[in-house]
């Protein structure tokens, strides 16, 4: 062999084990480099998710099965879950808030006390990229990123359709809920939708209409008794909800008319119940709380991995339109109770009969 060819071959010698050496570090980096990915997405997968839960208020019994509910779904699918109560406060809510974003939440659910001064806090949530889901009561102007809630338009037209087979004709009495909770809104949209031809006929005539601060049952009682102390006549009474009822149906009382003048009311409380079956009140809507909290903890699991909600309602909050994801509420009186608030745990037998003798 000439030298010429020799120096060759050692060339081409040293290229291929050059080119074998380089090859064995750059399949050594990929390796590297995946086995670090994988790691970093188990170490990521294995990262607790942590849940804010902001109520407004906890006065309303409904409210405690809410965060009971909710805290349990969440805590099923594995996440922390901090929660706070404002107690009706606006400047508490968002000091709460605050100190949940301060935790490094993933997600914030806010059951806002205040529709519009909420949207301040929410604003606070969004700029840590916070995702966040207005429960049951819609923050307003804020761009929430999901509003779950029961459709509270039917709410109203179920109240209203109720009494108007009933009552068609006469005079009707409405205490609406707090005008800073959205859904007063919807639930008025709903039965005024249904009175409208009624009233415009001149069968109905609405005697009073007033707003409760704070869902208060006192405010309640103080407007249902003074309309009886004037003398007026009432046919049929609309409640925002089952507290108010009951703070009615406790004038009507002190008026000897309670289960004289039918009432209406909504969240299918306990007390409500059992005014129902003693024949005080004349119905609820009653809105399933468990389907309404394990939606909830679905979407907040969703919302913290990143993953697309697919809600396809959506609902204007006075600047934009967000995903809304609508549960359907029930109408409940004396004839189909059992069949479901009691059917559904909601409530057991015993404690809705709790007051009455029944047969078993």
């Amino acid at each position: 062999m000439k030298v010429g060819e020799m120096v060759k071959l050692v060339i081409a010698v040293i290229l291929t084990i050059i080119a074998v050496f380089l090859g064995f570090l750059t399949v050594k980096q990929v390796v590297a480099y995946h086995s670090a990915k994988n790691l970093y997405r188990e170490e990521d997968k294995s990262k607790k998710i942590k849940i804010g839960f902001s109520l407004g208020t906890l006065k309303e019994e409904r409210w405690v099965k809410d965060r009971d509910i909710v805290m349990a779904k969440l805590k099923e699918l594995g996440a922390e879950v901090l929660v706070q109560n404002a107690n009706n406060d606006d400047e508490d809510q968002l000091k709460q808030v605050k100190y949940l974003l301060e935790q490094k939440i993933d997600v914030l659910i806010i059951v806002p006390n205040d529709l519009e001064k909420a949207s301040y806090a929410v604003s606070l949530a969004q700029k840590e990229g916070v995702k966040v889901i207005s429960y049951d009561r819609l923050v307003t102007r804020s761009n929430v990123d999901l509003y779950i809630s029961f459709d509270n338009v039917k709410v109203g037209k179920f109240m209203a359709e109720y009494l108007v087979k009933r009552v068609p004709k006469g005079n009707y009495l409405i205490v609406n809920g707090a005008t800073t909770d959205n859904n007063t809104k919807m639930i008025k949209e709903g039965y005024d939708s249904v009175l409208k031809p009624f009233i415009d006929r001149g069968d109905i005539k609405i005697v009073k209409e007033d707003w409760a601060p704070n869902w208060m049952a006192e405010y309640a009682f103080n407007v249902t008794d003074e309309v009886l102390q004037k003398g007026i006549k009432v046919d049929a009474i609309i409640a925002g909800d089952d507290a108010l009822a009951g703070g009615i149906i406790e004038a009507l009382a002190l008026h000897r008319l309670a289960g004289k003048i039918p009432v209406v009311g909504q969240d299918a409380d306990l007390a409500a119940c059992q005014r129902i079956v003693e024949g005080t009140q004349a119905m609820t809507v009653y809105k399933p709380i468990d389907k309404l909290a394990e939606a909830t903890a679905r979407m907040a699991m969703k919302l913290a991995r990143g993953e697309k909600l697919d809600v396809k309602n959506t609902i204007y909050d006075g600047k934009y339109y967000v995903p809304y994801y609508v549960i359907e509420p029930i109408p409940v009186d004396r004839s189909n109770l059992d069949d479901t608030v009691i059917k559904d745990g909601f409530h057991t037998r015993d404690q809705v009969y709790r007051n009455i003798s029944v047969s078993r």
